[in-house]
């Protein structure tokens, strides 16, 4: 896969999941927002939870802990540059580290991503 089928396939979906790194709670116009965009690519829990895990924690969790790091909202452009750049890597080992270690990446914002996942469930009829 190259960066521009990457961009097409997954780009939407990075960005509207990446507001649950930033300084703020996601408040209902944001959870209704990726629901959206999830829905549009139909994914199931299981793969969004290794998209969360694989694909979006690790480029985004170093925001998270750099001290320059943009809390209010992200550089579009720039992100996306990282989340190619990370997911065209993400193969062989590197993707089983990251497998390993996506706990660590994913624990500061894992209440986020359950009260998505909740309604998402909710939406779909599932709970």
């Amino acid at each position: 896969m190259n960066a521009q089928q990457l961009v097409d396939e997954r780009g939407d979906l990075w960005l509207a999941l990446a507001p649950l790194w930033l300084d703020r709670e996601p408040g209902e116009r944001d959870f209704a927002h990726m629901i959206e965009v999830i829905e549009e690519h139909g994914l199931t829990l299981k793969e969004l939870e290794w998209l969360f895990r694989l694909e979006l924690a690790p480029v985004m969790a170093r925001h998270q802990l750099s001290i320059a790091s943009e809390w209010r909202a992200f550089n579009d452009r720039q992100l996306m540059q990282q989340l190619v750049s990370h997911n065209l890597r993400l193969t062989g080992w590197r993707r089983k580290s990251w497998a390993l270690f996506s706990g660590l990446t994913t624990m500061m914002v894992r209440h986020r991503w359950v009260a998505l996942m909740n309604r998402l469930m909710v939406h779909r009829g599932e709970l």
